[in-house]
């Protein structure tokens, strides 16, 4: 039985999605899979879904049943070995859910990320004191302080993704309800929330737009959701959408188009990048 991994990486997404292509073009079933390697049909989907970790020996018999070329089959191998080492987020596997994981490593490898938040500022873009004060009103919150210490941890962590040498683009449109609401007892939670805001609106790879309330209603009022794009043409765009105790993963083409056209609408209707600027400016100034 394969080794359950509980954070897929992008390398292995990739991966489970190429041995299929190779399944499918040698014109074999799962079944047909599974019997070469005297596994179930289950093991063979799971691999292909990234459910499990590659195992090597496995993979290489895959390949050779699928008549891939001894070098190409030499660089997956090698490609898979890298595919399963784990991410630093495993570190995190106390405080983070399973559910979550797969988007931590999704979040890494994007080359550009798009996103709608109608509730809070997005997890990328906030301060500790932020974070801190979200996770305490929620079902962390519950956990007690040294639950909410890890999640904080982590999510701060995750935020090294855009002060390194080649981050991705990440462009936010966030709803007005975000700095209308409350977040806190203590102005100066806000306040710092707002000057963290402006310093990211300053960068070359960061686009924030705020849906404004005189704008009137648009099409991605329904949930907040994440599109993420890779450099690797082997994985296409894929949709993350999140609910109380989990959350969706869409690659479906149809799906993922029509969320790309919602937030292309969005952003249309949105305030531009400079007037978003001068709105958070107003914001902080009324603190």
């Amino acid at each position: 039985m394969s080794e359950r991994r509980t954070a897929p990486t992008v390398g292995q997404v990739v991966l489970g999605r190429r041995l299929q292509e190779l399944r499918e073009a040698a014109g074999l079933g799962r079944d047909e899979a599974a019997r070469v390697l005297r596994v179930t049909a289950a093991t063979v989907r799971r691999m292909e879904t990234a459910e499990v970790a590659l195992k090597i020996p496995y993979v290489q018999v895959l390949l050779t049943t699928y008549g891939v070329p001894a070098d190409e089959a030499a660089v997956f191998v090698r490609l898979a070995e890298e595919a399963n080492q784990p991410g630093w987020w495993q570190r995190f596997h106390d405080a983070l859910p399973d559910w979550f994981s797969l988007y931590v490593s999704l979040e890494g490898s994007a080359r550009v990320i798009r996103s709608y938040e109608p509730h809070f500022v997005p997890g990328l873009l906030q301060t500790e004191a932020y974070a801190r004060t979200v996770m305490e009103a929620g079902t962390v919150g519950r956990l007690g302080p040294e639950v909410v210490d890890r999640h904080v941890s982590l999510r701060m962590e995750r935020q090294r993704l855009l002060d390194g040498d080649n981050p991705p683009h990440l462009w936010v449109i966030i709803d007005e309800t975000v700095l209308r609401r409350p977040i806190s007892g203590r102005p100066e939670v806000m306040r710092d929330q707002l000057d963290r805001l402006l310093e990211y609106a300053e960068r070359d790879r960061v686009t924030l737009q705020i849906a404004e309330f005189a704008a009137g209603p648009h099409p991605g009022t329904y949930a907040p959701f994440t599109l993420f794009r890779f450099a690797e043409p082997e994985l296409p765009d894929m949709v993350f959408t999140e609910y109380l105790t989990g959350a969706l993963y869409l690659d479906a083409r149809r799906e993922v188009a029509t969320h790309l056209e919602v937030l292309d609408h969005m952003t249309a209707l949105a305030a531009s990048a400079q007037r978003t600027r001068k709105l958070l400016l107003e914001f902080r100034e009324r603190l």
